[in-house]
C-alpha cells in the first residue's frame, strides 16, 4: 500500500496542514473540499496513520501528522529539484544569463567573474543588475534575473536555493570632522543614537518593517552606496560600508574607522549568498558563473 503514495498526495498533505483546512488547501491547489477531503482518507488509509483530528470545527495535525509533514516536505522539495534539474540539463546552455548582484558585493570579485565569463562563454549575453536589499531579491523571485548575489538583506525567501559564499568585511566610518571621530575609545548606544545613521533603503517591500544593523533613531535611508559613500565623506552621518570600498578613504584620511560596543572587536562582515529558484536551478552558464565568484572570493581570503 505505501508504494502506491502519490506526490500529488504529499503535496495535498502540505496544503491542508500549511492551510489550516481543507476548503483553503482546495481554493490553494484549484480542487474541490470534498476531493482533498477523499485524497486525505485514502492517505491514511495507505498510511495506517491518522493524519488529522477531525474532531474539531478545522482539522488539526495529529502528532503522527506533524512527524511525516517533514518528511513529505522532503519528497515533495526532492523530487521538484529532480524535475527542474532534468529541465536545465535538457535546455543546454542558456540562451541569456541575467544576474542580480547586491551593491555590498565587492567589484573586483565581479569583475573578474564577468571578464573571465566573456571569454568562456562569447555568444551568451549577461545582463547585470545591482541592487541592494529585495531589491536583489525580487527579480529572481519573478523569474526576470536566474541568479542572485545577496548580503544587505540577510534572509533567505522561501522558494530559493542559497550557494554559500565568502562573507565581505565591513567597516563602521564617519568623516575625521564628525562629533564621533573625536571620541576616544568604543562608542555606546547612547552615543551613537545621537547622530544621524546613513542606512540603504529598499526598493522593494520585501524588507517593510525590518532593519538590519540599525541603532540610531535618527535615520537618513539612500537608495545607492555611492550616494551612501559620499554622504559619509561629507560628515552628514556615520554608518557601515564594505571595507574593499573606503579603504582608500581610510588611507587618505577623508574618513575614520569607529568602534562600535554593540559590535566590538570589529564590526561583523556579510554573508554573502548566490541564489535562484528551486524550479529554476543555473544552467552551465550560471553554473560556471557562481562557481568562478567562489573560487575567486576564495583566492582573496587566502
Amino acid at each position: 500500500m505505501l508504494d502506491g503514495v502519490s506526490l500529488d498526495q504529499l503535496r495535498t498533505f502540505i496544503a491542508a496542514a500549511e492551510e489550516g483546512s481543507f476548503s483553503a488547501a482546495g481554493r490553494k491547489l484549484r480542487r474541490a473540499q470534498s476531493v482533498v477531503s477523499q485524497t486525505m482518507a485514502n492517505l491514511e488509509a495507505q498510511l495506517r496513520v491518522p493524519l488529522f483530528d477531525r474532531s474539531a470545527r478545522y482539522p488539526v495535525l495529529t502528532d503522527e501528522g506533524k512527524a511525516l509533514l517533514g518528511e513529505a516536505k522532503t519528497v515533495v522539495n526532492g523530487m521538484d529539484a529532480f524535475k527542474a534539474r532534468a529541465r536545465t540539463l535538457s535546455e543546454g546552455l542558456e540562451p541569456e544569463l541575467s544576474v542580480a548582484v547586491d551593491v555590498m558585493y565587492p567589484m573586483a570579485s565581479l569583475t573578474d567573474a564577468v571578464g573571465a565569463f566573456r571569454q568562456a562563454f562569447p555568444t551568451t549575453p549577461l545582463r547585470m543588475y545591482v541592487e541592494a536589499l529585495g531589491a536583489v531579491v525580487q527579480p529572481v523571485l519573478d523569474g526576470a534575473c536566474r541568479i542572485g548575489v545577496i548580503g544587505s538583506m540577510p534572509v533567505v525567501p522561501d522558494g530559493l536555493d542559497a550557494e554559500k559564499l565568502p562573507e565581505v568585511p565591513m567597516i563602521t566610518v564617519v568623516a575625521p570632522a564628525h562629533p564621533l571621530a573625536q571620541t576616544q575609545g568604543i562608542l555606546r548606544s547612547k552615543e551613537l543614537e545621537q547622530h544621524v545613521q546613513l542606512v540603504l533603503t529598499d526598493r522593494t517591500t520585501l524588507t517593510a518593517g525590518s532593519n538590519f544593523g540599525v541603532f540610531s533613531p535618527l535615520i537618513w535611508r539612500l537608495a545607492d552606496l555611492g550616494a551612501k559613500h559620499a554622504f559619509l565623506k561629507a560628515g552628514f552621518g556615520w554608518g557601515h560600508m564594505p571595507l574593499a570600498m573606503v579603504e582608500p578613504d581610510l588611507e587618505a584620511g577623508r574618513l575614520v574607522r569607529i568602534h562600535l560596543e554593540i559590535h566590538h572587536p570589529t564590526t561583523p562582515g556579510i554573508a554573502m549568498y548566490a541564489v535562484y529558484r528551486k524550479d529554476a536551478p543555473p544552467g552551465p552558464a550560471g553554473r560556471w558563473f557562481i562557481d568562478r565568484l567562489q573560487q575567486f572570493m576564495s583566492n582573496a581570503a587566502a
